[in-house]
């Protein structure tokens, strides 16, 4: 079969370095899952390198003729390519509640959906790595005080330890991208439970960094606090200016605020 044609529509850049392929398969440490889930893996240039390695690889892929390219030229892939939408799928239809890792060279047009789709299973992924636009791989990393420092940082943070890992550049790419691309890892947390109301916790860093530029004072009026709590110094700060931790107590004192 022909090689694959780029579709610009579902954000393909396909990777020709097979030395940068290996690195990103070497990011994970195969510590606490037996299986490996890789998002678009095109004609399976991270593939291979997964399949070496002693667990059980599938592969998740929307665009139809990459699945038949990767059914033909990967055998060991057999009942384990997905021909679905990642984003849309019940992924337990075929983990099955176990735990397993996420890893990928993602499409830069739904990386940051696939972080939050993460999040959502984070119970079940205790390992994550891959390769993104590279300023989005440095906002999931960004620490306080910064600007790229939002939403992703905290809710990314909050529950796992994340590391920058190396960067890619745009001519090992076909076609290649505008912009260089950042290969991260997010680790789960041993203890990753919160002392706070996830659901709460995730509406206050959402809301807080709607308005980033004013205080918190003001970019968290509708959650209807009262005057009291509002009267407290963490409330002149702006978003970017707490910590993940910091974001966490924030959270208790507007539980308990009565909310």
């Amino acid at each position: 079969m022909e090689k694959v044609k780029a579709k610009k529509h579902l954000g393909q850049h396909f990777l020709k370095d097979e030395s940068i392929a290996k690195a990103i398969a070497d990011t994970i440490n195969l510590e606490g899952y037996d299986d490996v889930l890789e998002i678009g893996p095109g004609m399976g240039v991270l593939t291979k390198y997964l399949l070496d390695k002693p667990t059980n690889t599938y592969v998740i892929e929307i665009d139809t003729e990459s699945v038949a390219y990767l059914d033909e030229n990967y055998p060991k892939l057999k009942d384990k390519i997905i021909s679905k939408d990642f984003l849309r799928y019940d992924i337990n239809e075929v983990f099955q509640g176990k735990q397993f890792a996420i890893i990928g060279n993602f499409p830069y047009n739904i990386s940051t959906q696939i972080v939050f789709k993460t999040l959502e299973l984070k119970h079940q992924i205790p390992e994550f790595a891959g390769m993104f636009q590279k300023e989005v791989a440095e906002r999931i990393c960004e620490k306080k005080g910064s600007k790229a420092y939002g939403i992703l940082s905290v809710l990314a943070q909050a529950f796992y330890d994340v590391e920058y890992l190396f960067t890619v550049d745009e001519n090992v790419f076909i076609p290649p991208p505008k912009v260089k691309s950042g290969v991260m890892r997010m680790r789960r947390k041993a203890d990753y439970s919160l002392p706070c109301g996830e659901k709460l916790f995730f509406t206050v860093v959402k809301t807080a960094f709607q308005q980033r530029r004013k205080t918190l004072r003001n970019s968290l009026k509708t959650l209807n606090l009262s005057d009291e709590l509002r009267e407290d110094t963490v409330f002149n700060l702006r978003p970017e200016q707490l910590s993940v931790e910091e974001f966490i107590e924030l959270t208790k004192k507007i539980e308990a605020d009565g909310i």
